[in-house]
């Protein structure tokens, strides 16, 4: 079995997150190009520096017009939002992998789904008349809707009596209904079949068939992996029979498995099953000869490669919890923190946010890890990195 080096994992990690090696062009080629080894890119409405989607791009391809993102998705129709591992940026040439999903929810296999199935069946009346609505209209936002609800959304949670919300985000996630576009920060709803280019693929695969090309896409965006962890990425959850799918792409030779082990030495390997799939082994050779582009970069704290807290625990040995709900005299680094990635290693993090009056990016705090670098150069990156998002979000309008 191939036994690589904890740093040589990172390393493919962040490589195939596309942080390090050539830099894709900052256009709507370039964007297809990551979200394509990526799968995802999530979405988070909090706007303390920017939307997370709009810094994980900036992470990856530098200074950006976020235009060319709106063309890919509300004119062009290349990407478009659903569920993968949160809500999310998804291509359309992927509509086979989530229409599983949508042609199955709820699927009445858990007891949500079976309270979900009861809900919307008492609250048909609701269902129809938000269909019939759109269609007629057009592109509408949820608060221009009637709530017509005959038993209300029970949740002791931000959703508790949000029925019109829960009902569109429920067709959503069936496929009936998608985001057209924005207004504002809100949702314009449409019919599914009005938002869809007439060249999306709309092959029906089974759940065997999803998984197979799922966990090959969660593989490769994640470079080497665990079971858990393809589990935990791309569409989070939804792998069905997953290790028997992972032990027949070993048997084809598609994915093979490694061990981590430091020093390169098997006694030391870490524990567990760690797979890497062959289409990357050359990536792995280059890096393992040290044709490695290192850079250093800021990440939005929803970012894909940090997505899986425990993962990035593990692989990075970076503890990073998000303290947005946290009190704000409980807070150990801030509300809003983007963590440092500086070559393989996160080394620290910063508490920013964004005056857009002033057009200003305020740095409350800079915490390095107690195993940081301490060296001039590596000061420079960071600064360099601050210096570049404060300019982005500057010009941003």
């Amino acid at each position: 079995m191939r036994v690589i080096t904890p740093t040589l994992a990172r390393r493919l990690a962040v490589t195939k997150q596309r942080l390090a090696g050539r830099v894709p062009s900052a256009d709507g080629c370039g964007i297809m190009e990551l979200v394509r080894d990526l799968g995802c890119v999530q979405l988070d409405p909090t706007s303390a520096v920017a939307r997370s989607h709009l810094l994980a791009l900036w992470s990856r391809l530098g200074p950006y017009d976020p235009a060319h993102l709106d063309t890919l998705m509300w004119q062009e129709r290349q990407l478009f939002e659903y569920w993968a591992h949160a809500a999310s940026i998804v291509l359309t040439e992927d509509y086979p992998i989530h229409s599983v999903m949508m042609r199955r929810y709820p699927s009445g296999e858990t007891g949500w789904s079976q309270r979900v199935i009861k809900w919307m069946e008492d609250n048909r009346e609701l269902r129809d008349y938000i269909l019939r609505e759109i269609e007629r209209n057009g592109a509408m936002q949820s608060k221009q809707f009637t709530d017509k609800t005959y038993v209300g959304w029970q949740s002791s949670g931000w959703t508790g009596g949000r029925n019109v919300g829960q009902m569109l985000d429920f067709l959503w996630t069936q496929g009936k209904l998608m985001v057209a576009g924005r207004m504002g920060g809100q949702r314009l709803w449409d019919l599914a079949e009005r938002c869809l280019p007439d060249w999306t693929p709309h092959e029906e695969i089974d759940r065997h068939e999803m998984t197979r090309r799922a966990a090959q896409k969660s593989l490769r965006a994640l470079g080497v992996a665990q079971p858990r962890e393809i589990n935990l990425h791309y569409t989070r959850g939804r792998y069905h029979s997953l290790p028997k799918v992972l032990s027949d792409l070993e048997k084809e030779g598609l994915i093979e498995r490694v061990e981590i082990a430091e020093n390169g030495k098997s006694s030391e390997a870490w524990p567990g099953t760690w797979y890497i799939h062959k289409e990357d082994l050359p990536l792995l050779e280059q890096l393992a000869n040290d044709e490695w582009q290192p850079r250093t970069r800021l990440l939005s704290p929803f970012d894909n490669l940090i997505c899986d807290r425990a993962r990035t625990e593990k692989l990075f040995n970076f503890d990073f919890r998000i303290e947005i709900y946290v009190p704000k005299h409980l807070r150990k680094y801030g509300y809003y923190v983007l963590p440092i990635l500086h070559g393989e290693r996160l080394i620290g993090r910063i508490d920013p946010t964004m005056d857009r009056k002033q057009k200003r990016l305020n740095i409350n705090a800079v915490h390095a890890e107690p195993d940081a670098p301490v060296d001039a150069s590596t000061g420079q990156a960071v600064r360099g990195a601050i210096e570049e998002l404060g300019a982005f979000l500057g010009r941003r309008k």
